[in-house]
């Protein structure tokens, strides 16, 4: 996103939730300071980047707004140098996580349909920029995906908050917020999900 606006205000502090979730995995891995950039940056920027490549959005707005590049690298020195303090503060890596995932959801619904898409089409683009960059960190961390077994809902509160962005806009209601409003629900959601065991179903007969 362009601009100065709320919703460019939005996307970068889901920037700096997701940054900070990605730097934190870093810690955990016990990799070097490179390491925990490289995480951060990718947990930060991937979901949109894969966004603005889907609806040709090029090049994509990490590579045309010095912002996106710099608030990942000063998650990443907070990170580096209070990681104690911030993991006392919160269940630090899930909590940041859930923020990331209900800011991106929701706003990379509102960008999609900017760009045409139909409703439906920017509910799965809006899935995608909420665990694309979460799906990439795991990888690089050597962890399988989230989304993959979706213990405790990480997707499902993702698809929840962009169907109902995608409702609120096609029903004439804009701005920041509708959009906070339904990333505070995709948020809420998926911390209910965690702190009471929420998972999606699995096939019958399969068990832990």
């Amino acid at each position: 996103m362009s601009g100065h606006g709320v919703a460019w205000l939005l996307d970068l502090a889901g920037i700096f939730v997701f940054a900070v979730s990605g730097a934190l995995a870093a810690v955990r891995q016990r990799l070097d300071v490179v390491g925990m950039v490289v995480l951060a940056e990718i947990t930060a920027l991937g979901g949109g980047i894969l966004r603005d490549l889907i609806i040709g959005a090029v090049p994509p707005a990490a590579f045309t707004d010095l912002g996106y590049v710099l608030v990942p690298m000063a998650a990443s020195a907070l990170v580096f140098f209070w990681h104690p303090q911030v993991t006392r503060l919160l269940p630090a890596v899930l909590l940041f996580d859930a923020a990331g995932l209900g800011l991106f959801c929701a706003t990379g619904t509102v960008k999609a349909l900017e760009y045409g898409l139909s409703p439906v089409h920017a509910v799965l683009l809006g899935l995608v920029t909420a665990v694309g960059g979460g799906i990439l960190r795991d990888v690089l961390a050597g962890r399988i995906p989230a989304v993959l077994y979706d213990r405790q809902l990480y997707a499902v509160p993702a698809l929840l908050g962009a169907a109902v962005t995608a409702g609120a806009e096609s029903a004439g209601l804009h701005g920041g917020a509708v959009t906070a409003g339904a990333a505070v629900m995709a948020f809420g959601l998926r911390v209910l999900a965690m702190r009471q065991g929420w998972r999606a179903p699995r096939p019958r007969g399969v068990t832990d």
